[in-house]
């Protein structure tokens, strides 16, 4: 059931309140130790709802290949399942693709096979930058080094797939979305950059390319979904001033829809897990269950996805750009 959690989403009480946390949902799946031949990849491992999505994966009984920039970071946040013989970490600089290129080399070295992908990582508001490869440094990191990873790792997720188990691949997007569509004519906000815009950018990308490997792939046995995990205290606010993290703390709305970083990684563990979306893929999920569109009477941070979410056309447009820029481009 699609909606098992939609009420207890309808009104929340701040973090920590009633709604579930990554682990209650391995709990509800009944799924502790039953994933034993299952290989798990995520990305972002060293802090936040990344280590949180790591650490309730690891009671399925999976192999999990964790990937950070600072594997020291990522021991110490992952505590006693990094020294896990089913725990591998891999190096990964998503500003570089040569770094993307030398994890998956790395990855393919250990394992041929691929259950489940999630690209976790991520970076909001900086200030403006290029990545090593010249891209804006939100599109490069957010998108375009998950789009060259999830390339490079997707013959080990279709080998992986089975009828009673497909593939997935999720892809973090954000109700951020919202914030701006893919700018075609000026993807790197050349001259005119707005951090909000361009994060809007990446996180319309990541749903759009999720949205796309379903439509690509489903029938191959591997789906994809876009996942907004909501609303965490987390690294990722690094770039934000003390200002406009004390704004977002004394927000009357905000104070009760954000989570610990343990119920953040609900939505993701619910999208990788969940039997109810067995052989299905191809949605934007937040609050564990498919979203549904927003209503624009509603405040300004409400559920919901934007107009654009579900752009067949810039989908294909956006994935074909995509390969161009990453060097896959036949």
């Amino acid at each position: 059931m699609t909606t098992r959690y939609e009420a207890i989403h309808e009104s929340p009480n701040g973090p920590g309140d009633s709604r579930p946390t990554a682990l209650q949902i391995i709990q509800d799946e009944k799924l502790a130790n039953k994933l034993t031949n299952k290989k798990i990849l995520i990305t972002g491992c060293s802090s936040g709802i990344g280590t949180e999505t790591a650490k309730a994966l690891f009671t399925t009984g999976a192999t999990l290949y964790l990937t950070a920039r600072d594997l020291s970071k990522a021991k110490e946040a992952l505590g006693d399942i990094a020294t896990s013989d089913r725990v591998h970490l891999l190096r990964l600089d998503l500003d570089s693709l040569a770094s993307v290129r030398s994890c998956a080399k790395e990855f393919l070295s250990q394992a041929k096979e691929l259950n489940i992908f999630i690209a976790n990582a991520g970076v909001m508001a900086p200030p403006e930058g290029r990545t090593a490869d010249g891209f804006e440094t939100q599109f490069g990191t957010n998108h375009l080094a998950h789009f060259l990873l999830f390339n490079l790792l997707l013959p080990a997720l279709l080998a992986a797939s089975t009828p009673s188990f497909n593939s997935r691949a999720l892809f973090l997007s954000s109700v951020g979305h919202r914030l701006g569509t893919v700018q075609f004519n000026n993807l790197h906000f050349k001259d005119n950059y707005d951090p909000w815009a361009a994060y809007g950018q990446s996180k319309t990308a990541n749903l759009w390319t999720a949205n796309h490997v379903d439509r690509l792939y489903g029938s191959k046995g591997l789906h994809a979904w876009a996942v907004h995990p909501g609303g965490i205290f987390s690294g990722l606010q690094r770039h934000l001033s003390p200002e406009a993290v004390a704004g977002i703390a004394e927000d009357p709305y905000l104070k009760t829809v954000m989570k610990t970083p343990e119920q953040g990684a609900s939505t993701t563990v619910w999208a990788a897990t969940a039997q109810a979306l067995e052989g299905q893929g191809g949605k934007y999920l937040e609050d564990c269950h498919i979203s549904k569109p927003f209503d624009v009477t509603s405040n300004h941070w409400a559920p919901g996805y934007g107009t654009w979410a579900y752009d067949v056309e810039g989908e294909a447009k956006l994935w074909e750009k995509s390969l161009e820029l990453v060097g896959l481009k036949q």
